[in-house]
């Protein structure tokens, strides 16, 4: 689910894609920085909230399957890696302009922009 998005200007000063990509760099942290900063464009919006929700539901993912021993650390663990390939797709695609939603995730982002 990709469309080319990244039209207009970002209120941070950056470029819009750039804005978006460096919103998923430390997660929930930068999605939040860059969600209250920018107030114009809504691809920046968008990722930002994404990397909020996708960040989030990964936290809450880990810290559950931690807490079952053995097994749920054996899934953490395959959980994470899934996360990482998941992060680093997200965040290529929003560098180069495209608005990848992320099945359930995206679609929350979306609503909340």
């Amino acid at each position: 689910m990709t469309e080319q998005k990244d039209s207009g200007k970002s209120s941070t000063g950056m470029s819009p894609n750039l804005a978006a990509a460096l919103s998923y760099l430390l997660g929930v942290i930068t999605g939040i920085i860059f969600y209250v900063l920018e107030k114009e464009n809504k691809f920046v919006r968008f990722h930002a909230m994404q990397s909020i929700l996708f960040s989030g539901v990964w936290i809450v993912i880990n810290v559950v399957l931690t807490i079952i021993p053995v097994i749920g650390w054996m899934m953490a663990a395959i959980v994470n890696v899934i996360g990482m390939v998941l992060w680093l797709i997200v965040l290529f695609k929003a560098f180069s302009g495209e608005q990848f939603k992320i099945p359930v995730i995206g679609d929350l982002a979306e609503k909340n922009i």
